[in-house]
């Protein structure tokens, strides 16, 4: 995945571990835990503590994980993506809070029941930790399988959304 020159970072400690955050002008690029896998090196993103769609992202985010809030509105940058991780993407984002899909239920929503392991990269390369919900798709034996954050992190955030 390309990142755009303009791309700009910034971090917070959140109860699930350090959260970073990189936005492209006016849009949102990526959310990762600190260290998971598929992580972009972000060494050369300049640090910003001012940053509109930043800061938008940290409070949903920190009120999230606090039970505060059940739903996200930021504007996600997806075209950063093939086509077919954009439509992997979307189709993650109609889990809803509190329920989980199976791989298979994901291939079949975007039209291709055969594509499971390509599903599961573009499930695994999902730059937008939390917000683009891939820790709601589980195994097709209902386990807990993968997850770039680590599973304790997953386990932990189907918990959350568990609760009322």
């Amino acid at each position: 995945m390309k990142f755009p020159a303009s791309t700009v970072q910034t971090s917070f400690d959140s109860p699930l571990g350090r959260i970073i955050l990189a936005a492209a002008e006016d849009k949102l690029v990526g959310i990762w835990f600190d260290g998971q896998r598929h992580q972009p090196d972000t060494r050369l993103w300049t640090r910003v503590r001012e940053h509109l769609v930043l800061q938008l992202a940290q409070h949903q985010l920190s009120d999230y994980l606090a039970g505060r809030r059940s739903t996200f509105e930021l504007p996600l940058d997806l075209s950063l993506g093939t086509l077919f991780q954009q439509q992997v993407w979307r189709a993650l984002l109609k889990i809803p809070r509190g329920a989980t899909a199976s791989y298979g239920a994901v291939s079949a929503a975007i039209g291709k029941p055969a594509a499971l392991r390509a599903v599961g990269g573009a499930v695994g390369r999902n730059p937008w930790s939390i917000v683009v919900p891939c820790h709601r798709v589980i195994g097709a034996d209902g386990s807990l399988t993968g997850y770039a954050g680590g599973l304790e992190r997953k386990t932990a955030l189907l918990q959350l959304e568990s609760q009322p």
